[in-house]
C-alpha cells in the first residue's frame, strides 16, 4: 500500500456536529464527547449510542498519546433518514463514504441511526475492497496487558478493544493471532480445550471461534488477500503430532477449509504471503530437529512445492523462536534473532543478504517478544530498547520503529515512532496488522 493510501492521520479534528454536542476524539475505551453549551459537564456517552458496554469503542475512535478526551451525555441519535447525502443518490454516496479514512468510521454512529447500521453492516468495506482503498491497522497485546490495543499505522493514535471475554487460562497462557480481512483471530486454550476467538473489526465486539478443522499451535500463518493461511504446528490432540496440514479461513462465511498437506511436518515455523504464494519456512521437525528448507503452496496447482536450504545462510539454532519474516513490496525479510541483523532473500540464488542491525534486542528473548511485521510499503518492528542506536531514553519500554526497505541499499535509514504512548512493556505477546 502507497503512503498516500492512508487517507490522512488520526489527529485531525474532524469534529462531527451532533444534535446537542460535538464530537471531540472520539470514544475510544469508553471515552467523551465534548459538550460547547456546558463545558464543565463531563459525563459518559449514553449506552443508547450503542448496543455493547461503554468501555467498548466503535472502530476508528481514536485519542492521542497522553491525551484525555471529555464530553457529555446530550449527544442523542437522530432518527434516520431517507437517504446518506440528500442531494447524491446513495449509490455514489457509499462510494464517497468509503473514501474518507477508516480512522473516522466510528463518528458515523453519531450522525444518525441508518449511519450506525451502515456501519455495523460491513457494507463500506465491502466497497472498499472493490475500489482498492486499504488503511492498516496494528493489533498489539503486550505482557502485563490485559487488553488489546490498535493502532493506527503512524503509532500517533490507539485505542483499546473490548475486553476479550475468555476464560482465565485463555487469557494468561500463550496465544497466536492473525488477521483475515476485518478479523482478528486469537487461538489460545481455554479450560475446555483449544478456543479461537474473533474480533470483528465492523461491530467491534468478540466472538467465539470458528474453531479450525485441525486446532494446532505454535503454526505458521499469514493473511492472503482477504483469506488467511495456516500450516503446520503441534496438533492439540492427545498425542500432540507435529503436523503437516494446512486450511484456510474465509471472513466471509467464517469458514475453514482443508488444504493438501505440506511436503515436511514442522512446528515452530512462519508464515508469508509472497508472489501471490503462502510461504512456509523454517521450524522443527517431528524429530526437533531445526528444518532449513521451506515451501510454498500454490493457490492454481492446489499443491506445495518444496524449497531445499532456504535458511541456510540464516542461522536458526541459536533462536527457539519462529523465523522473524516480513513481506514488503513481494521482497522478504528476516529479523535473524541471535545478531539483531536484517537480511532479505535473494529468490534467484535462493540466499540471504546482510542489510545491517536493526533498532531492537531481538537476542535477548531468543526471537520472543519481537514484532516483526510488514506496514504497507514498510518494515515495522517493536520491542527492547537498544540505546547504541539513538533511541535511548526509554529504558525498558517498548521501542516502535518502521523503514522503507531496499534491496540493493548498503545502509537503511530507521525512524522511531514512539514507545507505544502508555509505558507498555517492551515484551509483545501478540501483534498482528489488519488492511482493511
Amino acid at each position: 500500500m502507497s503512503k498516500g493510501e492512508e487517507g490522512g492521520s488520526h489527529s485531525r479534528k474532524n469534529n462531527l456536529n451532533g444534535r446537542k454536542g460535538v464530537i471531540d476524539q472520539g470514544f475510544g475505551n469508553g471515552s467523551w464527547v465534548n459538550n460547547h453549551n456546558s463545558p464543565s459537564k463531563k459525563t459518559r456517552v449514553s449506552e443508547s449510542l450503542h448496543n455493547h458496554n461503554t468501555d467498548e469503542s466503535l472502530d476508528g475512535f481514536y485519542t492521542k498519546e497522553g491525551e484525555d478526551v471529555v464530553g457529555s451525555s446530550d449527544v442523542e441519535l437522530q432518527d434516520a433518514d431517507y437517504s446518506y447525502v440528500p442531494s447524491l443518490s446513495d449509490e455514489l454516496a457509499l462510494l464517497i463514504l468509503a473514501r474518507i479514512p477508516r480512522s473516522e468510521y466510528g463518528k458515523f454512529c453519531f450522525v444518525n441511526k441508518r449511519y450506525l447500521d451502515l456501519l455495523r453492516s460491513g457494507e463500506l468495506y465491502k466497497i472498499r475492497r472493490q475500489i482498492g482503498i486499504k488503511e492498516p491497522s496494528v493489533f498489539v497485546l503486550a505482557s502485563g496487558e490485559s487488553r488489546w490495543w490498535a493502532f493506527d499505522r503512524r503509532f500517533m493514535s490507539c485505542r483499546k478493544l473490548p475486553i476479550l471475554p475468555s476464560d482465565p487460562c485463555f487469557a494468561a497462557g500463550d496465544k497466536e493471532s492473525f488477521c483475515a480481512g476485518t478479523h482478528l483471530l486469537v487461538s489460545g486454550k481455554e479450560i475446555e480445550g483449544v478456543a479461537i476467538w474473533r474480533y470483528d473489526l465492523t461491530t467491534d465486539r468478540w466472538f467465539r471461534g470458528p474453531s479450525m478443522i485441525s486446532p494446532r499451535c505454535l503454526f505458521a500463518s499469514a493473511s492472503c488477500g482477504n483469506v488467511a493461511c495456516v500450516a503446520g504446528g503441534i496438533g492439540m490432540g492427545t498425542g500432540m503430532e507435529i503436523l503437516s496440514s494446512a486450511e484456510k479461513y474465509n471472513p466471509d462465511d467464517e469458514s475453514w477449509v482443508p488444504l493438501p498437506r505440506m511436503h515436511r511436518r514442522r512446528k515452530l515455523c512462519s508464515g508469508c504471503y509472497m508472489d501471490n504464494k503462502f510461504y512456509v519456512v523454517g521450524g522443527q521437525n517431528e524429530r526437533g530437529v531445526d528444518l532449513t528448507c521451506g515451501e510454498f503452496y500454490d493457490s492454481e496447482r492446489n499443491s506445495w512445492e518444496l524449497i531445499p536450504d532456504m535458511l541456510k545462510d540464516a542461522p536458526v539454532s541459536t533462536s527457539r523462536s519462529p523465523p522473524l519474516v516480513a513481506v514488503v513490496n513481494n521482497e522478504l525479510y528476516l529479523l535473524e534473532a541471535s545478531s539483531n541483523h536484517l537480511m532479505v532473500y535473494l529468490k534467484k540464488s535462493n540466499s540471504w543478504k546482510d542489510m545491517g542491525m536493526v533498532p531492537v534486542r531481538a537476542d535477548q528473548s531468543r526471537g520472543w517478544g519481537v514484532a516483526f511485521k510488514s506496514l504497507g510499503d514498510e518494515l515495522l518492528v517493536i520491542g527492547g530498547t537498544a540505546t547504541s542506536y539513538g533511541y535511548g531514553g526509554h529504558g525498558h519500554g517498548m521501542t516502535i520503529c518502521i523503514c522503507s526497505p531496499d534491496p540493493n541499499a548498503n545502509d537503511l535509514k530507521w525512524r522511531f515512532l514512539g514507545g507505544g504512548g502508555n509505558r507498555m512493556s517492551h515484551f509483545v505477546l501478540n501483534c498482528s496488522v489488519m488492511v482493511a
